[in-house]
């Protein structure tokens, strides 16, 4: 009953909207001074929603707002989380599918989720986020206080929303508990805003009865916000304590009360700090030595080894004598008073132990920097270069790099790992320069090696570019010059503006040919590479049936199975499907999952993984003129009129003109239904030719011939009115509206160029059209009983550089500039090795994107370990050895979110492999490191003898 009054209330609010008000009218018969209905619905006087807003009306407003805060991104600016589960509901009822979700990306799996069983979804109830808490749903607990599940991934465990959004849905919906989170500004050079899900979490430990309590403040506060919070939990004044970094229980360095952040003193997620009084009236023995002696004045910074700083001299305690004043005016000094630590890493006084097995602490979700690091730091000409002095190289002044800080932290994490033993480093240091200057790295999320390794690798590069001043160089067309000479300008070129240690050992460069398929324009250039990134080829395969509906109405739908990769993508099925059905030129098809009788989503992306299409859903194909896509779309719903429900696969087709009218609407539909039609046996003498149905229209029409017919077909016209009644409906196919025959809509107008029309059937038109072509949809594959599992299959490293340098055609978001047609072409592009650096990285590409589905390939490949001969794949014959021998391999284990990454390094000089897994390090068989978790591999040349001499006379990749 309230919603009835409700909604008579909107409508007649609707109705005087135009007067500029928001109260409602007397006639109403409520009273304006207790309650108003503001754009976004009615609150009463005791802020309880009255339900004011319709599904369309909620999604409106929701997007608005969504809209409006993109464009008013600030730091501070507010954010709730909200459990996905609930939020998929929410969307469900407001009819958002998963091609326009407003928020985060949706699972292909969302849709069997909760129950959903009918198109019409049913009104959510209270904001329930109790999944995603740790304590529950407990609601008296407010704020940061409420502590997440940790290992959450947005999108598929939550989703965020902008204050003004919370503050509707909260008001229509109630539930809890609220969960507010503020957007920070992350990064240095490359600025980018970042909601904290997950603010730091500190570990307060008290001298006084070694009591301990968690805090939690946002890792861009301040230490003065830090002091502030400890001393009101503690009720003590600020003048008479001070606070300890405690990481693994050690004084690292004592805190001081400034403006400098959380972050920037490389506190950890979880780690411990430590309160102490300043009277010195201890009630533990915390921060005293093995004699009692107070230790709390003296930070206790592990010593260095002799292999200092970039080469600087060491000094009696242990420290670099370059110190701050190293580069005036830049911020590397400071930078500098930072070390990773260990337990008691670096002692100078120790038994010196065998460098290279030192394992490297997880500081949260960071097994994916301490895979790619180990990988790095056992890289025979990185370590060769790091333990030397690199003083001289380092790049201050270069805008592309990180005024050396990047080089400086790393090299100093890879001296102590070297240096340590078998002790494992905190890298603290390295993690927060990284997520200074690469925020996407900051937080505690987990992120992918490669990834990192890609930044790693060109910043780098930056921090030690030996060009201070880069020139401008033009670059020139091939022209048909000689290969050779074209690709030794490439490389001068390229080192006139970019030297470096990683461009003489990890660079190489590859010749990319693109062809254009009109004119036949072929463009050589040569580029650069640090690494290859190489498709997982499969031989596995998977049928899928889908039907073909004909956007024309030129036949009846018809389904063709088809045999595709299993790891594939829908271009694939595309071009398969393609070919099945005898696709023409001119002509394209458009894919889309039918669900309860809607359109789910289209299946518009080439490179959507063909695993986000599960074997129960029906998918469909549109078949349309190419000149038609980027026209007014117009879908068409199926509805029993008695009943009230939808049924049947929706039909889709293109308004061609700027401006159609309603007639032109009725007269597309019955193009489309053309095909349905029941022929009588009085015209069943016209039959099909080559299965176009000439006699499509009425039995009644005036047509004289079969020509006739097929001209009027052509045209878009029937020779009398559809009979079926027609309403124009929403994206829900809630609300139907009829439309007269003048009725005019123009392109420009239509929110997204699409229209959706319903068709009300009714027993007669059961028996005008055959609508079993509608019903009867298969799926994608139906399982025999007697199914046989598919074996695992196992490639070779060979077989994937075969598919990275296979020719194929550019995608249709890739398309490249003819300079010949002046126009964007696909053209044809084919990649070849050209010249290989001494360090040569694969990247086994076993993660996919889609829009709908992220999904991992865990298919092993066979990769040797030793005697990896290159040469068939290098065009340039410049003398040298494409001989290569693998020496680490950094690992992926498990799913996407959930996973873990560890690596295997070998040791030269030992001629072994070892395992590292964060701070553990173990022996391993070389029999043992060829696995299915393979994801980074590394090889270095095997140099022959023969050719050292002439190697050590000029770089290993130089063109002469």
């Amino acid at each position: 009953m309230i919603w009835v009054i409700s909604r008579f209330i909107v409508e007649a609010y609707k109705k005087v909207s135009d007067s500029g008000k928001d109260k409602i009218v007397e006639k109403t018969g409520v009273n304006s001074s207790i309650m108003t209905i503001p754009d976004s619905g009615c609150v009463m006087e005791n802020g309880a929603s009255c339900l004011p807003c319709t599904p369309e009306e909620e999604k409106k407003i929701v997007t608005d707002l969504r809209n409006e805060s993109e464009r008013n991104l600030k730091e501070g600016n507010l954010y709730f989380v909200i459990s996905s589960s609930w939020f998929r509901k929410w969307e469900r009822y407001v009819g958002i599918d998963g091609d326009e979700n407003l928020i985060g990306n949706q699972s292909s799996d969302s849709r069997h989720i909760n129950g959903a069983s009918s198109v019409v979804a049913e009104r959510p109830g209270p904001m329930d986020n109790s999944d995603i808490v740790e304590n529950g749903s407990d609601s008296d607990i407010k704020g940061n206080d409420i502590q997440l599940r940790r290992m959450l991934m947005e999108g598929q465990d939550y989703v965020l929303v902008p204050q003004g959004v919370w503050e509707k849905l909260h008001g229509w919906y109630k539930g809890g508990p609220e969960l507010p989170r503020k957007m920070i500004l992350q990064g240095v050079y490359h600025k980018k805003f970042d909601v904290e899900v997950y603010p730091l979490c500190l570990k307060l430990i008290d001298s006084r009865d070694e009591s301990q309590s968690t805090i939690w403040l946002s890792r861009k506060a301040s230490l003065t916000e830090l002091f502030q919070k400890v001393c009101a939990l503690k009720g003590i004044e600020q003048d008479k304590v001070r606070i300890w970094d405690y990481f693994n229980k050690r004084k690292y360095a004592q805190l001081s009360v400034s403006n400098k952040t959380l972050e920037e003193s490389n506190l950890q997620m979880d780690q411990d700090i430590l309160l102490e009084l300043v009277d010195g009236h201890q009630s533990s023995k915390i921060g005293m030595d093995s004699t009692g002696n107070d230790l709390a004045l003296v930070s206790l910074e592990p010593s260095r080894s002799p292999l200092t700083i970039a080469g600087g001299p060491t000094l009696s305690n242990g420290h670099s004598g370059y110190r701050s004043n190293l580069y005036p005016g830049s911020s590397i000094g400071s930078g500098l008073a930072d070390m990773d630590d260990g337990f008691e890493a670096c002692n100078s006084a120790r038994k010196v132990e065998k460098g290279g097995l030192a394992g490297l602490q997880n500081l949260g979700n960071t097994c994916f920097m301490n895979s790619a690091l180990q990988c790095l730091v056992h890289t025979p000409p990185l370590v060769e270069y790091f333990l030397k002095d690199y003083r001289a190289e380092i790049n201050t002044d270069n805008p592309l790099g990180m005024h050396g800080e990047l080089a400086l932290a790393f090299g100093d994490l890879l001296r102590k790992l070297w240096s340590s033993g078998r002790t494992a480093i905190a890298p603290r240091v390295f993690k927060g320069k990284l997520a200074r200057f690469a925020p996407q790295f900051s937080g505690y999320n987990q992120h992918d090696s490669q990834e990192l390794l890609a930044f790693l690798l060109d910043g780098l590069h930056e921090d030690l570019n030996r060009v201070k001043q880069k020139p401008y160089i033009e670059m020139k067309d091939s022209d048909g010059r000689p290969d050779e000479e074209v690709a030794a300008e490439c490389w001068k070129n390229h080192k006139a503006r970019n030297d470096s240690v990683i461009v003489d050992v990890c660079q190489g460069q590859y010749k990319s040919t693109l062809v254009c398929p009109v004119c036949s324009k072929i463009s050589i250039t040569f580029d650069p590479f640090m690494y290859l990134s190489l498709p997982l080829p499969s031989t596995i395969t998977r049928t899928m049936t889908v039907t073909v509906f004909y956007g024309d109405g030129s036949r009846l739908p018809m389904s063709f199975t088809v045999s595709v990769l299993k790891n594939g993508f829908c271009k694939d099925l595309l071009l398969a499907l393609g070919t099945a059905c005898g696709l023409k030129s001119d002509e394209s098809l458009m894919l889309a999952e039918v669900y309860e009788n809607k359109i789910y989503r289209y299946l518009e992306m080439p490179l959507e993984p063909l695993a986000s299409i599960k074997d129960d859903e029906q998918i469909v194909a549109f078949r349309f003129q190419k000149k038609e896509i980027g026209k007014t779309r117009l879908v068409i719903f199926h509805r029993w009129q008695e009943k009230a429900e939808l049924f049947g696969t929706p039909l889709v087709t293109y308004l061609v003109a700027d401006q159609s009218s309603g007639a032109d609407i009725e007269a597309a539909v019955s193009k489309v239904l053309s095909p349905f039609k029941k022929i009588s046996s009085a015209k069943a003498h016209v039959g099909k030719e080559n299965g176009i149905l000439l006699d499509g229209l009425d039995e009644e029409c005036s047509c004289s011939d079969a020509q006739s017919v097929e001209n009027a077909e052509l045209e878009g016209t029937s020779c009398r009115d559809l009979s079926i009644p027609l309403r124009l409906t929403d994206d829900r196919v809630m609300n139907f509206n009829a439309f007269k025959k003048d009725t005019l809509f123009e392109s420009g107008k239509i929110i997204g160029k699409l229209l959706r029309v319903v068709l009300d059937w009714t027993d007669k038109e059961q028996e005008l059209y055959d609508s079993s072509y509608l019903k009867d949809i298969p799926e994608v594959y139906k399982a025999g009983l007697a199914a046989k599992k598919t074996r695992q299959e196992a490639i070779s490293l060979s077989s994937c550089l075969d598919a990275f340098l296979i020719e194929e055609p550019l995608g249709p978001d890739d398309m490249w500039y003819c300079p010949r047609c002046k126009e964007h072409r696909q053209a044809i592009k084919k990649l070849d090795l050209w010249m290989l650096p001494e360090i040569i990285v694969f990247h086994l590409k076993r993660f996919t994107y889609g829009r709908y589905l992220k999904n991992k390939i865990d298919t092993f490949v066979n990769f040797p370990i030793h005697d990896l001969d290159l040469s068939k794949y290098v065009m340039s014959k410049d003398g040298q050895s494409y001989l290569y021998e693998l020496y680490a391999i950094s690992n992926h284990y498990g799913g996407l979110g959930g996973g873990h990454y560890t690596a295997y390094a070998k040791l030269i000089d030992e001629n072994r492999w070892y395992h590292f897994d964060d701070s553990h390090v173990s022996a391993v068989d070389e029999s043992d490191i060829k696995t299915s978790a393979a994801y980074l591999l590394f090889y270095k040349r095997v140099r022959s003898e023969s050719k050292v001499e002439a190697g050590e006379a000029s770089h290993s990749h130089s063109i002469s």
